[in-house]
């Protein structure tokens, strides 16, 4: 009987930077992105796909992470929250997020601004509709969500 394969090499690009990992083939790309790499902006929330705190993009798409096997990303392109800002820039996503007030307690900020950004890179100039749509799979429990949506409609096609 052959011994079950218990970890896999994978090869991917993470925040621009091409990375090779030998990744147990049960972790989480979640958890291979907070523990092993260090990227810890990424949050955990649910580890059911509710919440949406662990929002990353993957090939562009904005997907939750810890719905996704590391091996799953094998050969993709994912774009965590540090990879955002460029040259320490912040985006005008993320500068809508500080003007607006459109965060209290910041644990889903970073699943927010993902799924955020990849509706803006969708959609340039979303209405308030489009950006309820396209955020109802991030929880925030803290605010109401008014000042969230409107940092995003303000973004509009600022870039």
């Amino acid at each position: 009987m052959a011994e079950p394969v218990t970890s896999r090499t994978v090869s991917l690009e993470v925040n621009g930077e091409q990375i090779e990992y030998d990744v147990p083939t049960r972790r989480l790309l979640v958890h291979f992105l907070r523990d092993d790499l260090g990227l810890t902006g990424t949050h955990i929330g649910c580890d059911t796909g509710n919440c949406g705190a662990c929002t990353v993009h993957v090939n562009g798409e904005a997907v939750k992470s810890c719905m996704l096997l590391a091996v799953q990303a094998d050969g993709t392109k994912v774009s965590t929250v540090e990879g955002l800002a460029a040259d320490g820039e912040l985006t005008a996503l993320q500068q809508a997020f500080n003007e607006h007030h459109a965060l209290q307690c910041g644990y889903c900020t970073p699943g927010m601004l993902m799924s955020a950004t990849a509706l803006l890179a969708r959609n340039p100039h979303p209405t308030e509709e489009d950006v309820r749509y396209a955020l109802q799979g991030n929880i925030c429990r803290c605010t109401g969500y008014v000042n969230i949506v409107d940092a995003v409609v303000a973004t509009g096609g600022k870039g």
